[in-house]
């Protein structure tokens, strides 16, 4: 007798055989229909040719058909059988080659100079003409690839190429930032915060889920099942916010933990196990600990998800948690180990003193290596720092906290971009309207954590009373909301160091 199983799998394949033999008759006339005339493409201008429709006339913008739906299946089959050095040239074709019509712009921009004395209503139809007239051609191509099934996914992972290609330098050409820019501007308005939804991860989420969640952690590195399972379960929270063209997809990840105090350590909550299999206790909740917040498709940068979903976040567990009234981050401080180093290398080159250290932190350093006075050299130290020996002592570790606690303190809030946070998490939740509350000495010793921050960590403190107002101080001045002990710190900084 056959075994159940095997007969289970031969009648499944059987169905899936009928299914795919009706498929192909079904699609088959209508694509040679489609294509009879000119066969399979087999240059990039042909393909180009084939799928980027003309612009439109700007009377006839709203009356016409809309291309079939082969031409955008056929560009993103043949799009994505492209190699890198092919992708990077019909990327640049198709920026360049169907772009906007700059001659047609400079001609209805003399137009609208031409209007300037004539009445209000012939000046704005100008104006609308020349708006029109700045589409780019490849702009109706992308709209119609949004339509297709996974469509919009091929669009996000499209700037994601764009974004490595731009990032990498292996183009400088302004065609293909427009590109980006423009479909940058398409993703923000199909991704807007009303079209996206929040869901509640835990163990019941469909596996798959769960499986994407723990490839996509960028913070903290899921490290087993067991590990997911912790960090959806008691005491814990993990929200993504989806969207419906993108089924099954988190597009960003909020991990939260649920506390007592604001967390300073995140080896307790991502290493704790007491928690795995216990009941919650409400009376034990009165901190939220935003700990990792995964962005999950490159494609989406510069797209505000972040942001919202740590406010929708907020919101749900204040339904849960009526009492509920802290709530953090516990950030990791990606850069501070190497701009510590780049500054030990400058003063190198320049042969300076560290100017780092104050002469008496110096001398203990010396003490704690077992070195005679003066022994101690910026080559020496700034080994000590880059191999993280500096770790293993534990007068090493005495020694060294207040340099450099004052030092991330003044990377935090003194180093900047264009006026912003150079720390791209500071700046995140700055934004956001966080304040920059405590730094955390030793709060994360995995090496990850030693290596890239010296294991220091901060809690950026959301008062949600004063989001708002920081927010725009921020934005606005340039101006960032610190607690004392932060300040303290800074001022440190300026008594004991010179660079």
């Amino acid at each position: 007798m056959i075994p159940l199983h095997v007969v289970w799998t031969l009648r499944g394949r059987a169905i899936a055989w009928r299914q795919l033999s009706a498929l192909k008759i079904a699609i088959k006339p209508q694509y040679f229909t489609t294509h009879a005339h000119s066969g399979p493409p087999k240059t990039m201008d042909e393909i180009l040719k084939r799928t980027v429709g003309p612009l439109p006339t700007y009377e006839t913008k709203d009356k016409s058909p809309l291309p079939p739906e082969s031409n955008s299946v056929e560009f993103m089959h043949f799009y994505r059988s492209l190699d890198k050095e092919q992708t990077l040239e019909f990327l640049d074709k198709l920026s360049l080659d169907f772009g906007v019509d700059h001659r047609n712009v400079l001609e209805l921009a003399g137009k609208l100079l031409e209007t300037q004395t004539r009445d209000l209503a012939t000046v704005l139809q100008a104006e609308d003409r020349l708006r029109y007239s700045l589409t780019p051609r490849y702009r109706q191509l992308l709209s119609h690839i949004s339509r297709v099934e996974g469509g919009v996914k091929f669009l996000v992972d499209l700037r994601a190429d764009l974004i490595e290609i731009i990032s990498s330098k292996a183009s400088d050409s302004p065609h293909i930032r427009d590109l980006s820019g423009t479909l940058k501007g398409l993703l923000s308005e199909w991704f807007s915060v009303g079209l996206l939804r929040l869901e509640r991860i835990t163990w019941q989420s469909p596996c798959e889920i769960l499986q994407k969640i723990s490839q996509y952690e960028a913070v903290h590195p899921v490290r087993n099942w067991t590990d997911i399972k912790r960090r959806v379960g008691p005491y814990r929270r993990c929200y993504a916010f989806t969207h419906s063209a993108m089924p099954g997809e988190p597009l960003v990840v909020l991990h939260v933990a649920l506390t007592q105090d604001i967390s300073s350590n995140i080896q307790t909550i991502v290493r704790e196990f007491a928690t795995l299999d216990t009941e919650e206790d409400m009376n034990k909740v009165n901190a939220a600990v935003f700990y990792s917040i995964s962005s999950t498709q490159g494609g989406l940068q510069g797209v505000e998800l972040g942001n919202y979903l740590i406010k929708r976040v907020v919101r749900e567990l204040q339904s849960e948690f009526p009492h509920l009234s802290q709530f953090s981050s516990l950030s990791p401080i990606p850069g501070f180990s190497a701009w510590l180093q780049g500054i030990l290398s400058q003063h190198r080159r320049e042969g300076r003193g560290t100017g780092l250290l104050s002469e008496m932190e110096w001398k203990e350093v010396e003490a704690a290596l077992g070195m005679e006075a003066g022994a101690m050299t910026l080559d020496s130290f700034w080994k000590l720092l880059t191999t993280n020996e500096w770790i293993r002592s534990q007068s090493l570790v005495r020694t060294l906290e207040p340099a450099l606690m004052r030092l991330c303190a003044w990377y935090l809030y003194g180093e900047k971009r264009r006026g912003y946070a150079l720390n791209p998490v500071a700046n995140f939740h700055l934004q956001n309207g966080a304040t920059m509350w405590r730094l955390n000495w030793l709060a994360d010793t995995s090496p990850r954590g030693i290596a890239n921050s010296c294991g220091i960590m901060v809690n950026y403190r959301y008062f949600l009373n004063e989001t708002s107002v920081n927010s725009a101080t921020y934005l606005q001045t340039k101006v960032i909301a610190a607690s004392e002990q932060v300040l303290n710190l800074v001022s440190q900084f300026h008594k004991n160091s010179k660079l």
